[in-house]
């Protein structure tokens, strides 16, 4: 049976780093206020005349160098932030990044977008559509941000994670494995950008200017967030036949540096098994957890073999699981490659 197997991966930061400081100044906040409510120090920001798509191609390319090629059948981009509403802004990414012709669409299931796209890409190739496929989650949240809301500017950060999947063999280290996945648009209203779809241009009425900014109910979405991830985790480990005290590295979504270490708690494992990036790059996404899985491969955290569970909650409501035996990927970093 076809499987799809993880064979490369990358990450980019925008270069202006933001930090604490700069956003407490003008928030009537603190360093130790934010450090103390997200576990963030400073978080990325992309630059004027940035867009996601840049993030995406620096990524990418970056993924399908670690790959050892350029090539791929299919691009598929998770993002809340495209380029423009239409078209799609993976067709352009697959350009600039020399691979004209190609399938490439987005994916929009906002900070579960990663693994949802991971599912998307894995079911191209277990098809028989693709053999290879580049998989990009990329966000530049700074642009939907309302600069003066506290709960929420100080969460974001801009940035980009890919990985490339290739068919493969059931079984062998890099197979991803079965996926949870689910959605309750009950939860709509709690992760939001009221205004700029169908439902309000055609409403009638003129939104307020603050619509248009990103808005989240941040305690009930907390513990959703906790909940449903637990849940959908232990289905994901449920159906590859693991047990959770098999699991070496939980890798969820960086959403809050609580939210993990309640997570983590909730599964019944150590925290120090949680992968976390978000003290430097804050919340990205649907970037979070392949910029998460880059810097744990780069540093040798994730070593080939290694069970890692992967899990994200966000808006619609979606979430998602599923399960990775890490490859070894020969990209002269972490495991896999030679010393830095």
């Amino acid at each position: 049976m076809v499987a799809a197997v993880v064979t490369g991966i990358g990450g980019w930061l925008p270069p202006r780093a933001v930090p604490n400081e700069e956003l407490a100044a003008r928030l009537d906040s603190s360093d130790a206020w934010i450090r103390r409510r997200t576990g963030i120090r400073r978080r990325h920001f992309a630059s004027e005349g940035m867009a996601v798509s840049d993030l995406a191609v620096e990524a990418g390319g970056r993924a399908l160098k670690s790959a050892g090629g350029c090539d791929a059948d299919a691009v598929v981009l998770a993002t809340t932030t495209p380029d423009r509403p239409c078209p799609a802004t993976a067709p352009d990414v697959a350009t600039r990044l020399g691979l004209p012709g190609v399938a490439a669409f987005d994916v929009a299931a906002v900070c579960s977008g990663f693994v949802y796209a991971l599912a998307t890409g894995a079911g191209l190739i277990a098809a028989g559509i693709a053999r290879r496929v580049l998989v990009i989650g990329a966000d530049v949240f700074s642009s939907i941000l309302d600069p003066a809301d506290r709960s929420t500017s100080v969460i974001f950060g801009d940035g980009a994670g890919a990985v490339v999947l290739r068919a493969g063999s059931a079984g062998e280290p890099g197979e991803l494995g079965p996926f949870d996945l689910g959605s309750d648009g009950g939860g709509a209203d709690l992760i939001t950008v009221p205004a700029g779809g169908s439902r309000q241009r055609l409403s009638g009425a003129e939104p307020a200017p603050g619509q248009y900014y990103f808005a989240m109910a941040g305690k009930e979405v907390f513990w959703r967030a906790v909940q449903q991830m637990a849940r959908s985790a232990q289905n994901a480990v449920d159906r590859a036949g693991w047990r959770l005290e098999d699991v070496d590295h939980l890798v969820c979504h960086q959403a809050n540096q609580r939210i993990t270490d309640h997570l983590a708690d909730e599964l019944g494992l150590p925290r120090a098994r949680a992968v976390t990036n978000i003290a430097d790059v804050g919340n990205t996404a649907a970037a979070s957890i392949p910029l998460a899985l880059d810097q744990a491969h780069a540093d040798g955290t994730l070593r080939t073999g290694d069970r890692v569970l992967l899990t994200a909650f966000g808006g619609g409501l979606a979430w998602g699981s599923v399960t990775l035996r890490w490859p070894a990927i020969d990209d002269g970093r972490g495991q896999g490659g030679p010393d830095e």
